[in-house]
């Protein structure tokens, strides 16, 4: 059977030169076997005030704890590094870079929780985890959910924000299964993470809530400005160049 890791981590910032300070993850190796991670790491690299505000993480906290070299979590994870398993987050391209400036180097099926929300959940206003923790009625079964996987739930927390997207998880795989019937969900999930969505209307900005389509049509010179001078996301990037060519 393959495993199924869903990961989060807790960083110093999210520039260039920033670390990771936290990891939560759970392996699934069964339906009934599931391996929760929490871990804490130091690092050399000073913590933002910015980041503090969001994890609460401060230096004190992570002084005497291990590198991320001797995490269980950087063992459990090279150990099952091939194809036939499955690395899950919430935005992956994030985590993923992370790990990947420890040296990581990638052979996981990847699931992005956050662009499959998009494609499968497009009418929401938001696909951030905390916004759809509420939106999609998460919050109501997460209790148990936690109890039994003995996690205690806090927002921003690795290991809480990973129980969160366990239960979003299981949302997506419904809908994939309802939508895509016959077809194995998890990897219709692979591959909806592979496939930029097509986004219909402005999230931000001057257009924000007007379709992209329209806008696309109506002021060309903005989209142009959007793509010379903003840092898109790839579906935002994808939409501008599917409806302006």
């Amino acid at each position: 059977m393959p495993k199924y890791i869903l990961f989060d981590t807790e960083t110093t910032g999210a520039g260039e030169k920033d670390r990771i300070i936290q990891v939560g993850a759970m392996i699934v190796h069964g339906k009934d076997n599931i391996e929760v991670i929490d871990e804490l790491c130091s690092t050399e690299v000073p913590i933002t005030i910015e980041a503090m505000a969001i994890h609460n993480i401060t230096p004190d906290v992570i002084k005497n704890q291990p590198s991320y070299a001797e995490l269980n979590f950087t063992k459990k994870l090279e150990e099952y590094n091939a194809a036939e398993n499955y690395l899950i987050a919430h935005n992956i391209s994030f985590d993923l870079t992370m790990i990947e400036k420890e040296g990581f180097q990638n052979s996981y099926t990847l699931i992005d929780t956050l662009r499959c929300a998009k494609h499968l959940i497009d009418e929401m206003p938001s696909h951030a985890l905390q916004y759809l923790r509420y939106a999609l009625e998460l919050y109501k079964t997460e209790g148990a959910e936690a109890a039994k996987l003995g996690v205690t739930i806090k927002a921003h927390d690795a290991i809480g924000d990973v129980l969160v997207m366990k239960l979003l998880l299981s949302e997506l795989v419904k809908r994939t299964q309802s939508k895509y019937p016959g077809q194995n969900p998890m990897v219709k999930l692979a591959e909806l993470t592979q496939t930029p969505v097509l986004l219909k209307t402005f999230k931000f900005g001057k257009y924000k809530d007007r379709e992209i389509a329209e806008i696309c049509k109506a002021d060309s010179g903005y989209i142009n400005w959007m793509k010379n001078n903003m840092d898109l996301d790839e579906d935002m990037l994808f939409t501008l160049n599917h409806y302006s060519g």
